[in-house]
């Protein structure tokens, strides 16, 4: 990996991170179209980045993190359901992240849930001072349990299930962008775990690679989170819906076309 591709990666990352349109499912393409290779550094580069992504939400929100413990008590109940599944489907989770036909076929049909959703959830415009309750964060943190495949997309699933439990758009997805600090962490330091438990040794222009990849995610998020608010806000879901099923199918296509995407070995 080159540092332009860190960089490439980096806005990605930021871009779609926090947006309903999946960041793994893009980080896959992206690596593909550059033909960076997949190995154990790409794919700990690729999980490693998401550390950037989640300053910008302390960065923009750091006053609701000194509120009250009760709302870390909050996210550690949502954050419980994906440390458990995350931790039993490692393995499997591992073998989907080269599969650009899983990105494809779940950017569609997440596309389609999300204006089905849009349309069939209406848009509340009041709520009580602490809409979030524990049961309300734990079964959020179910719907994020769905986000382990990738093309899913952790903000997508987060958000869709606090609309569905009668969250305001903008509520939910502010509690999307707070779940998603325990649980990247805790991935960023798992797969950074794993990739020295392997035994590889990380040399300097790959520190160098993760420093840069996640100043650009930071940057790009920060600007990425103030934007989506207010569409969601405004238009809701079904922007990101039209978009996701525009990619995927374009994919679907290169693919039948015999385009090759797969990350190369």
């Amino acid at each position: 990996m080159t540092l332009f591709e860190a960089i490439i990666l980096g806005i990605v990352e930021g871009i779609t991170e926090f947006l309903p349109i999946s960041s793994t499912g893009h980080m896959i393409i992206a690596s593909s179209l550059m033909g960076i290779a997949e190995d154990s550094f790409t794919k700990t580069f690729t999980v490693s980045i998401q550390f950037g992504a989640i300053l910008s939400v302390i960065f923009l929100y750091w006053k609701r993190f000194f509120q009250s413990m009760d709302f870390y008590y909050k996210l550690f109940v949502a954050f419980i359901p994906a440390a458990v599944f995350g931790k039993l489907l490692n393995d499997f989770i591992d073998s989907l992240l080269g599969n650009v036909a899983v990105v494809a076929y779940m950017l569609l049909a997440g596309g389609v849930f999300l204006i089905f959703m849009d349309h069939l959830i209406k848009q509340k415009t009041e709520e009580t001072d602490d809409p979030i309750s524990y049961k309300t964060a734990f079964k959020i943190g179910l719907f994020q349990v769905i986000a382990m495949i990738p093309g899913v997309s952790r903000s997508a699933a987060t958000i869709i299930g606090g609309l569905t439990l009668g969250l305001t758009r903008k509520t939910a997805a502010e509690f999307s962008f707070f779940l998603a600090v325990p649980t990247m962490f805790a991935a960023t330091v798992y797969k950074l775990y794993e990739f020295y438990q392997s035994g590889v040794q990380i040399e300097q222009h790959q520190i160098t690679l993760l420093v840069v990849g996640n100043i650009v995610a930071f940057v790009v998020a920060v600007l990425a989170i103030k934007s989506f608010i207010g569409v969601v806000t405004k238009y809701g879901l079904k922007v990101y819906g039209y978009y996701r099923i525009v990619i995927g199918v374009l994919i679907i296509v290169l693919m039948v076309l015999g385009v090759d995407l797969k990350i190369v070995d």
